[in-house]
């Protein structure tokens, strides 16, 4: 059996935690994202039950001179908190389902799988977030996710209660990332020049979804890791269909690709987690964007 094989499995018992941060990003609508999709009906589609809501640090627009970051010491504050929620859900058998928020909060995920061992990540995300703070224009964490949680970047979002890194590069997998051209252009850190595994966009319409998604699971399987966090960054959607985040890029995968990807990833078995990130529902003006994105999901997670 490959990794992306489906296999006879419970549907998990899911345990939604809403994590509203925009530490890493503005407080300009993301924050609404919990509301607007358990309001749309997503805890019933789930069968899940309301874990909390962890409530973030006041925000701080300044930028911090030492690291070049927005609010670093509230997000160091804020993946603690989180990854206790997180680690209450892990304890009980549940596989959490943590809405965000900006793709910050991916710290305090991967906080939590890392306090209970070694964990990989699958990375879902039109962005490939490796940003260095010099070359963020903005200091925006949720810019730089994927590199803090690997332990690029400051010590103090980096080395979280002295567990660096929170997920080993080679655990690693980015798939649908399209923003190559333009991080080149900005000057981020290349994903490329590291052990971390990558199929983009261009090559998932080259070689087909599923072989991609095959490769990408078998890549996480192969590593000595005791299960897989799922980051999904809403952007990953293609532009056409997904027009509320507030970074748009044309192209991108579609409603039913989403779905395939999820569904793959949960016949594993060995799916721990997800979070959900980036979409902005004050840019869904009829909540018609709202009610497919929950569709999806509850598609691909049931």
């Amino acid at each position: 059996m490959t990794a992306s094989e489906p296999r006879a499995r419970e549907i998990p018992r899911y345990a939604i935690i809403e994590a509203p941060s925009v530490l890493g990003l503005f407080p300009r609508g993301v924050e609404t994202l919990p509301d607007a999709l358990l309001g749309a009906g997503l805890s019933d589609r789930l069968g899940a039950r309301r874990a909390g809501r962890v409530v973030p640090p006041a925000y701080d627009e300044r930028r911090d001179p030492a690291t070049m970051l927005l609010n670093p010491k509230g997000l160091t504050q804020y993946a603690s908190v989180l990854a206790d929620a997180i680690e209450l859900v892990l304890g009980q058998g549940e596989f959490p389902v943590v809405l965000g928020g900006d793709c910050s909060i991916l710290l305090g995920c991967s906080l939590a799988t890392r306090r209970r061992g070694r964990s990989g990540l699958l990375f879902l995300d039109g962005h490939a977030d490796f940003y260095q703070p010099d070359a963020e224009p903005a200091g925006e964490a949720a810019s730089m996710e994927l590199a803090l949680v690997t332990g690029h970047g400051p010590e103090i979002v980096t080395n979280l209660e002295g567990r660096i890194p929170l997920v080993r590069e080679e655990d690693v997998f980015v798939l649908a990332r399209r923003d190559g051209e333009e991080a080149e252009r900005q000057g981020s850190q290349r994903i490329e020049d590291t052990a971390i595994g990558m199929i983009d966009l261009a090559a998932v319409r080259k070689i087909g979804l599923e072989a991609s998604t095959t490769r990408a699971l078998q890549r996480l399987a192969s590593t000595d890791v005791d299960g897989f966090w799922i980051h999904l960054d809403a952007d990953v959607l293609d532009d056409a269909i997904m027009p509320a985040v507030d970074y748009r890029m044309p192209g991108g995968l579609q409603w039913h690709e989403l779905t395939t990807i999820l569904k793959a990833a949960l016949a594993t078995g060995r799916a721990r987690g997800i979070d959900i990130t980036i979409f902005n529902p004050r840019l869904d003006r009829d909540g018609s964007i709202t009610r497919r994105f929950v569709d999806a999901l509850g598609k691909g997670l049931t």
